[in-house]
């Protein structure tokens, strides 16, 4: 599972100088034989054989890229492909291997540069809230964990439940007395239910709850969920809680919690792309976030689907930019890199900021990246 310790890790993994290759592989889980990624991975060693051939690589390096071509040819001969997609990354100059699984389909790429790429990783884990889904009746509630699309059991509560009287009779003040009495042990019910996932939300482990049941009996509990929960409920969905599956709660709670990122999505760039046009906190541009980004400006980035650009960075200072041979702020000799805005990315979360990866249809997608800031950026540099 995906975890913002994990990408630190890999961010600071220890290769010296040497090259790290990452490598992106889709797998289809409807190809049990994974001929069609052993096809990609096949046609991937390909093209790095060739990229070995090149002139300016010493020989330290050559000598760990054959390695990491060995490495991954290793594990996809071994097969121990698991469905969307694998990350891998190699250098084996350093001794290095990881292996990722990521819970959705991803493009098939890979990238050699001084770090590891690991932006499509950023973009998974953003995309992923981690939720409380309840689903609860007149007298029972079940409580599951979903995230990264693993449903997981918490707990379930009953709370007692007033049956019909089965003798004759039972009718007239009988029923009244009896319907009274059913509808104060709901409310109970209902009152504990909402105390519980209260104090679950407030654990900071969650972000955002789905509550799911007959849709009367979800419209009554949401009226007993303080404001600040009820602020956290992602959407509600229908389902009979006697007959109901994993793979129920899974389904309906995912699509909930899609349209809900993708909504956020959209508010986000709203904000963003407004402080930008009104001169407040916030730029628009590749190359004016990545000005932003090399002051530690940036308090949240928003990047457009997969955005990759190369670019240029100084190991010295710390600048990013599109093109130059010579940082302009330090002097030194700056280093290319084939994707400038992983390392922008990378750069905003060790400055403590946040990024978010927009796959919404947005007007983000006409400026690529866009972010909100700390402070008013200085001038740039000649």
């Amino acid at each position: 599972m995906i975890s913002a310790e994990l990408v630190d890790r890999l961010n600071h993994l220890p290769s010296n100088g040497l090259p790290v290759l990452s490598a992106y592989v889709r797998v289809d889980p409807a190809d049990a034989s994974h001929r069609r990624t052993q096809s990609s991975v096949a046609s991937m060693l390909h093209e790095l054989r060739g990229l070995i051939e090149d002139p300016s690589l010493g020989r330290e390096e050559v000598l760990s890229l054959r390695g990491d071509v060995e490495q991954i040819a290793t594990f996809a001969a071994e097969g121990n492909w698991e469905p969307h997609a694998v990350a891998l990354f190699s250098c084996s100059g350093r001794g290095l291997f990881e292996q990722v699984v990521l819970p959705r389909a991803l493009r098939d790429r890979f990238v050699v540069d001084r770090t590891p790429w690991t932006r499509p990783l950023v973009a998974v884990l953003d995309e992923y809230h981690r939720s409380v889904v309840v689903v609860v009746d007149r007298s029972r509630s079940w409580y599951w964990e979903l995230f990264q699309d693993e449903l997981r059991e918490m707990e379930q509560d009953r709370d007692p439940v007033l049956r019909k009287p089965n003798y004759p009779g039972w009718h007239g003040l009988d029923e009244h007395r009896t319907t009274n009495k059913a509808g104060e042990l709901e409310k109970r019910h209902f009152r504990r239910t909402a105390e519980k996932l209260t104090r679950i939300m407030q654990s900071d482990t969650y972000d955002v709850t789905v509550i799911g049941g007959h849709h009367e009996v979800t419209e009554r509990f949401l009226e007993y969920l303080p404001k600040v929960v009820r602020a956290r409920v992602a959407g509600q969905f229908t389902v009979d809680p006697q007959t109901m599956t994993r793979a129920d709660i899974r389904r309906e709670a995912g699509e909930i919690l899609d349209r809900h990122e993708r909504e956020e999505e959209t508010r986000l760039v709203e904000e963003v792309l407004g402080r930008a046009a009104s001169g407040r906190l916030g730029v628009t541009g590749l190359d004016t976030c990545l000005w932003a980004g090399s002051v530690a400006a940036i308090q949240q980035l928003l990047v457009h689907d997969d955005t990759v650009h190369p670019g240029v960075i100084c190991d010295t200072c710390g600048w990013m930019g599109l093109d130059a041979e010579s940082c302009p702020v330090s002097g030194d000799k700056t280093r290319e890199t084939p994707d400038i805005v992983d390392e922008l990315a990378a750069g905003v979360i060790d400055n403590g900021g946040n990024v978010e990866h927009v796959l919404a249809d947005t007007p983000l997608g006409g400026h690529l990246v866009a972010a909100s800031l700390r402070f008013p950026l200085p001038p740039v540099p000649a």
